[in-house]
């Protein structure tokens, strides 16, 4: 699997995924705030199964 989420786009997912499954285990939102993992996973891999796909890549291109 090569990386196709970086810098700003990981940070993010990172913050959102953690900031959902917390406000979800402390019951702030539903059950439903454990979809929060989902962006986390992305966000620790560094890899995003939809932009594989779509072609997406949001990492800075290496200069050769």
């Amino acid at each position: 699997m090569k990386q196709n989420v970086g810098g700003i786009d990981r940070i993010l997912r990172i913050a959102v995924g953690a900031g959902l499954m917390v406000a979800a285990a402390t019951e702030t939102i539903g059950m439903w705030g454990y979809i929060g993992v989902v962006p986390l996973a992305t966000g620790l891999m560094g890899w995003c199964p939809p932009y594989a796909l779509l072609g997406f890549n949001t990492c800075p291109m290496k200069q050769e």
